[in-house]
């Protein structure tokens, strides 16, 4: 599991056997599925907000309902991972998510619309650390990173599924009828995808290739254990914050702000997924050889530069643009900072990754209404500069992530 910042990782260069090969593709279709389901709503957003007549402030304490299902369930993650298996647990936790999402998108009321993304919240906490946990489990059979590229093909779902969403839109195709084959195909998916995982217990291979885990934990957490969390979740809540920017706000941004075709305003949204793809994809390849730290500064200060310009110069091309550079520059911060939480010493298998994914969900519960009272009582595009702010917080914090060490 340990991937850039560790020489012996780096240096180790494990040919994976068969299953390791399968079980990679078959995490790899689980990140699919869980970024196509999420984007595949997404665009349907504007549609959904007008229907129940909401303004910018009670839509952002709606969607905010979906992280707030999260935080209510993610601490059980482990617990349940425990006790029936990362893969399980990832795939009929997918299967939920897919019916709270089609659930959301079918609501014919605000109270409905929020306990529905409640409940698809708290499916999909549950199960983004079952596919991280099952995704990390794969990558120490690799003996390199390859986290990264779990997330990129979570970006390439994202992208396929807002490419449904916008198409369905151009097609006019009601809400029930896209969501419920975007709910089928992809709980389809995940399903098949059962098969090809890593068998037995998740704590089979930590035993086997982290000897000290047999060893009791030390007494009590020191101190700068609990800096190094805290400052690798507010990493991993930057690039939470900024990503959902996108998620929640740019469609909404481009169609009611800059006057975008409903055709063309998903492109935003589509814009920052597909550069976090291409960002995710380099990730693995450049933390190797810079290390985790150097390519969270910089990224941060990529997407804080680009979309600052972005709002200062408001333009449809030029806010697509601006949504993608922040994609790009995000790229990495979640799977580094889940990655480093699950190395800390001193934390039992799991705890490390538990606590970060429950913690950034935080950043996904707070950004939401945040943005939509600033752009009530001001401007959307004055709420946006969340975005930019959460690319300097990553800069200024992205030390707690290891650097590049070198090879010996």
């Amino acid at each position: 599991m340990n991937a850039s910042g560790d020489s012996s990782t780096a240096d180790a260069r494990v040919t994976p056997d068969a299953a390791a090969r399968r079980a990679r593709l078959a995490v790899a279709a689980l990140f699919l599925t869980n970024g196509a389901l999420f984007a595949n709503l997404l665009p349907r957003y504007p549609e959904i907000k007008a229907a129940l007549g909401l303004d910018n402030a009670t839509f952002g304490l709606s969607v905010a309902a979906l992280p707030a299902g999260a935080i209510v369930a993610g601490l059980a993650a482990a617990v349940i991972i425990r006790r029936f298996g990362s893969a399980r647990v990832a795939v009929f936790g997918t299967t939920l998510t897919s019916l709270g999402f089609l659930a959301a998108g079918l609501a014919p009321s605000a109270a409905l619309f929020a306990l529905a993304l409640l409940l698809a919240g708290a499916s999909d906490a549950i199960t983004d650390v079952a596919q991280n946990a099952h995704g990390l489990r794969v990558q120490k059979r690799y003996g390199r990173s390859i986290i990264n590229f779990f997330h990129a093909i979570w970006s390439i779902g994202a992208v396929i599924g807002g490419v449904m969403g916008a198409a369905a839109i151009a097609l006019g195709l009601p809400v029930a009828v896209h969501l419920g084959i975007s709910t089928v195909v992809f709980a389809t998916v995940a399903l098949l995808a059962l098969r090809f995982c890593l068998p037995g217990k998740d704590e089979a291979d930590a035993v086997a290739d982290v000897p000290e885990a047999l060893t009791p934990p030390r007494r009590g957490v020191s101190p700068r254990i609990i800096l190094m969390l805290a400052a690798l979740t507010l990493v991993a809540m930057a690039g939470g914050i900024a990503e959902d920017a996108g998620n929640s706000w740019a469609t909404i941004y481009l169609a009611e702000s800059l006057g975008a075709p409903a055709a063309i305003a998903p492109i935003g949204f589509i814009a920052l997924v597909g550069a976090q793809f291409v960002g995710r994809m380099l990730g693995d390849p450049m933390t190797d050889r810079f290390g985790a730290r150097a390519v969270a500064r910089v990224g941060g200060l990529i997407a804080a530069v680009g979309m600052g310009l972005a709002l200062a110069f408001p333009s449809i091309p030029g806010t697509i643009a601006g949504f993608a550079v922040v994609g790009f520059g995000i790229a990495t911060l979640i799977p580094a900072a889940m990655h480093a939480a699950d190395e800390l010493p001193g934390l039992r298998a799991g705890v490390g990754l538990t606590i970060v994914s429950w913690l950034l969900r935080l950043g996904f519960l707070l950004s939401p209404p945040i943005v939509g009272f600033i752009a009530d009582n001001e401007s959307l595009r004055a709420g946006l500069l969340i975005a930019p702010i959460a690319g300097i917080v990553a800069l200024l914090l992205a030390g707690a992530l290891p650097k590049r060490e070198p090879r010996t």
